[in-house]
């Protein structure tokens, strides 16, 4: 038997929603320490799935698309990651599932094959790059006229953008709120992207210029107070205003309450409603996780968590990717 744990990320924003030089999507993210997905896994005479989750149908699917004709597998969900909320949790059951079966048949698939066969990364390869080699990415996209469209990654079947950047996050506490409520998904997600885009030219040069001559710079020389002023600016311009207008006002408040109470930048995971803060240090984190918790508490329901990025990728059996 066989055991997988892959991580959650945060979407910090997509980059080119414009396509006018040829290519579309591009992203920036983080890989979570926590919450994460774990399941266990061996041959078995059948196809089965153990485990109470919303996210077991996934799985099994990504297994079924890998598994050589004939054979079977067994699979326990342990721990998962919440459905719809902004962690990337479809990319990380897709490729938990899918990994699973190429560990225990032994198939020598990379990650990025895994990715392809069951069909994730055609937006954002940010998920699959934190399942492979966590941390802070950034990814360059796709040839538009390879996408052809505008769409998410669920409805797109191009593979996923290249990695143009990798580092290891620096040790700064991450406070994650997670309400009791969904983002945008399926068919919904679609009509967003068909309705927004092409996002106009000029705030896309603004994001670039924000990521490029300031997230990144901030990231290399770790000076957490430019990092998080460009956290916020992404949330003001580009497909990210657009994520965060749909957000309803108690989502907003905690954005807010993060950023009057010591968080460095705070905004929302891809379509939200995961709103995480960066916080200067565990203590400061932990009083904002505290006064987070009590506002979920009194709107939405949910749960606050204290975290820090994760620097590596899935982990198989004690062993990483």
């Amino acid at each position: 038997m066989i055991k997988i744990t892959s991580p959650s990320r945060l979407h910090l924003g997509l980059i080119d929603m414009n396509a006018e030089l040829g290519r579309v999507d591009g992203g920036v993210g983080i890989t979570l320490g926590a919450p994460g997905m774990s399941i266990s896994a061996q041959k078995a005479d059948c196809v089965e799935i153990l485990g109470d989750s919303v996210l077991a149908d996934r799985v099994l699917k990504a297994a079924k698309a890998v598994l050589p004709e004939g054979e079977g597998i067994s699979l326990r969900i342990e721990a998962d990651i919440p459905d719809h909320v902004g962690l990337g949790s479809g990319t990380q059951a897709a490729l938990t599932g899918a990994a699973a079966v190429n560990e225990v048949y032994g198939l020598g698939k990379s990650i990025r094959e895994l990715a392809v066969a069951v069909g994730r990364g055609g937006t954002s390869g940010i998920g699959v790059a934190a399942f492979e080699m966590g941390g802070f990415i950034l990814d360059g996209g796709h040839k538009f006229e390879e996408k052809s469209a505008f769409s998410p990654s669920a409805a797109s079947r191009v593979p996923p953008g290249p990695v143009l950047f990798r580092k290891d996050f620096p040790d700064w506490p991450i406070v994650i709120a997670i309400a009791d409520t969904q983002g945008a998904h399926d068919v919904e997600e679609v009509d967003i992207f068909k309705k927004v885009c092409p996002i106009p030219l000029p705030e896309v040069q603004e994001v670039s210029h924000v990521v490029l001559m300031q997230m990144l710079p901030a990231l290399m020389e770790e000076d957490l107070e430019s990092f998080g002023k460009a956290v916020n600016h992404l949330q003001t311009v580009g497909f990210k205003k657009r994520e965060v207008d749909l957000q309803p006002p108690s989502v907003l408040d905690i954005v807010q309450f993060m950023r009057d109470n010591g968080a460095s930048g705070a905004g929302v995971s891809s379509f939200g409603p995961v709103v995480y803060g960066i916080a200067g240090s565990m203590s400061e984190g932990e009083n904002i996780r505290k006064e987070v918790q009590q506002m979920l508490d009194e709107s939405l329901g949910g749960e606050a968590l204290l975290t820090k990025a994760r620097n590596r990728g899935a982990e198989i059996s004690g062993g990483l990717f």
